[in-house]
């Protein structure tokens, strides 16, 4: 039990953490709209990326802490770079199937109304958000 109560005292989990929740909220301000939309803090996908954000920033204080030749190091690199081409290339796939299928739907109901719920569209990053997420998350993991 006393080891479970270590995860309290774990700074790179807990600054990575923070810095998900800090592009999380930086999102409010990126939408494209000239207003702040709080309703974007809880989104998946926009500017920056909370993946990237994440992963970079535990990469990071992993690498200043073991060292960037240690072994956890490579692990938690690798580790991020699944996470940002994940986040760049399959969930911005899904993102882009939602919208035609949308659009299939808005075409079908011209000809016959039927009821429907719009699928989320916005659930992948572009490359440029990813990229973003990546330097906050280095800039967070250097500043702590």
């Amino acid at each position: 039990m006393e080891n479970l109560v270590d995860i309290f005292t774990n700074r790179i989990l807990w600054v990575s953490i923070f810095s998900c929740f800090m592009a999380q909220f930086l999102k409010m301000f990126t939408g494209g709209v000239r207003k702040v939309d709080v309703g974007r803090i809880v989104i998946s996908g926009g500017m920056p990326s909370s993946h990237s954000s994440l992963v970079t920033c535990m990469s990071t204080m992993v690498g200043m802490k073991y060292g960037f030749a240690s072994d956890i190091f490579a692990i938690s690199a690798v580790f991020s770079c699944i996470i940002m081409y994940d986040a760049s290339g399959v969930r911005q796939a899904v993102g882009k199937q939602a919208a035609i299928i949308n659009r299939l739907v808005e075409d079908w109901q011209q000809k016959k109304p039927i009821e429907h719920e719009k699928l989320k569209e916005l659930i992948g990053h572009t490359q440029k958000q990813v990229f973003a997420g990546a330097i906050l998350g280095i800039a967070i993991g250097l500043i702590f």
